[in-house]
């Protein structure tokens, strides 16, 4: 059996994304009157986004998620991955930073290796030489996340934001590919009453090493948003990402979301995803729970 790397989104680095696009839509509809302190913590995300701000108003969380995902990538064996984020926020008027930390499970045969990016790119390394199903975990591809509201209608119904998120190769090459990668997105939005259609395009740089070749990648999402109350929204979305390799395969993928603010400053999202392609997992879910300070 020949191991086959699947280097695409990771379902932890997905929902890093999905999360994030949650935040923004959230942020455009809450104005948060809080000043945090957070000295070690800001100059973590402070680095991320490369800008200071001494006496800016602003918020801090931080969360942890839940969040499982099953596919065969193509193949003939199931591969299941279960991560389990902890991650830090700070959001004020334009800025979101947010910085997230996985640890994974993953079970299967050991022919998927499942890595980070967006291309959904496949390679064959090294032979397989048992079908025996196993699970290997250990620490995640750290996510780094930073955007910025660019331009901004007078009322705040619609506007442009630009992003840019850094995947660290931090994960050993059983869970991902041991190799950075870079991208940068806009999304636009219009709040339509209760409804905030958005949409959402990207390029990705991935990298590759000599057991993991791969191509750069653009990827792109449309969702609708709809505002259940002051404090729930629901919302789908579809995201596609072409594939990064000769071998590989695109991905596409239709999620549902939910998120609520259940306290002060305490936030319950959740999602559920079905994979449209063999780039992307066949289902999966999550749910995170977050808390300002």
């Amino acid at each position: 059996m020949a191991k086959v790397i699947v280097s695409g989104k990771s379902a932890h680095e997905a929902t890093a994304v999905r999360g994030a696009q949650v935040d923004m839509v959230a942020d455009r509809r809450r104005k948060v009157m809080k000043r945090s302190r957070w000295m070690l913590p800001a100059v973590i995300l402070l680095t991320m986004g490369g800008v200071a701000w001494a006496d800016d108003d602003g918020s801090l969380s931080l969360g942890v998620g839940l969040e499982r995902s099953s596919g065969k990538y193509g193949g003939a064996s199931t591969t299941d991955t279960t991560s389990v984020p902890v991650f830090l926020r700070y959001a004020s008027d334009d800025w979101s930073l947010k910085l997230s930390v996985p640890y994974l499970f993953v079970t299967g045969d050991g022919s998927v290796i499942t890595g980070g990016g967006h291309g959904g790119g496949r390679s064959t390394t090294t032979s397989v030489t048992t079908t025996t199903r196993t699970t290997r975990s250990g620490l995640g591809d750290v996510v780094a996340f930073a955007s910025y509201r660019l331009l901004s209608s007078d009322a705040g119904d619609a506007g442009l934001d630009v992003a840019g998120r850094v995947k660290f190769g931090t994960a050993n090459t059983a869970l991902g590919s041991g190799e950075n990668d870079y991208a940068v997105q806009a999304s636009t939005y219009l709040e339509l009453g209760d409804f905030t259609p958005g949409l959402m395009l990207g390029y990705e740089v991935l990298g590759s090493s000599a057991t993991v070749q791969l191509d750069n990648a653009a990827y792109g999402s449309a969702g609708l948003d709809y505002r259940l109350s002051d404090e729930t929204n629901i919302g789908m979305d579809y995201w596609y990402a072409q594939q990064a390799s000769a071998t590989g395969y695109a991905q596409r993928e239709l999620t549902l979301y939910a998120a609520t603010q259940i306290g002060a400053d305490v936030f319950l999202r959740a999602f559920v995803m079905k994979g449209l392609a063999d780039g992307s997992p066949d289902s999966g879910y999550g749910v995170s729970l977050s808390a300002g300070f």
